[in-house]
């Protein structure tokens, strides 16, 4: 049992590790890739006007507005891509589906690692092997 939660604890630490290293730039891209591949539209920015509205927006979060009494989701990318993210609620179903599919990859990846650092036989190595 100790094990088990060792290994947890190592997999725990090693996703927060791995989350750290990546840049805002590198997770907004992640995150536009999902969004364009659920349906949304980008619209780039080409003018100031619409440069300074794409600025009272939370960059790389979507939000809910609605337009003609519809509902309509948008994401600010004023990082990577310096556009907006637009969709509809068939595009954000589909986005939130294909979320909870990469997170349930990310899972099942992480279960692999820990199964196969758990195999692992560090006895074969002798003793003083934590020296090295």
């Amino acid at each position: 049992m100790k094990l088990r939660w060792t290994t947890i604890l190592i997999a725990i630490s090693a996703s927060i590790l791995i989350a750290g290293c990546s840049t805002p730039v590198e997770r907004a891209n992640e995150k536009n890739d999902l969004l364009a591949a659920a349906g949304f539209h980008i619209v780039p920015v080409t003018t100031d006007q619409q440069r300074l509205q794409l600025e009272t927006l939370p960059p790389n979060r979507v939000v809910q507005k609605v337009r003609d009494g519809k509902v309509i989701f948008l994401y600010a990318d004023p990082y990577a891509c310096g556009c907006l993210y637009i969709g509809d609620e068939n595009a954000w179903d589909n986005y939130k589906r294909e979320q909870i599919q990469q997170n349930f990859l990310t899972q099942e990846r992480m279960n692999a690692e820990m199964n196969e650092n758990a195999a692992w036989n560090w006895n074969m190595w002798g003793p003083g092997w934590w020296a090295y």
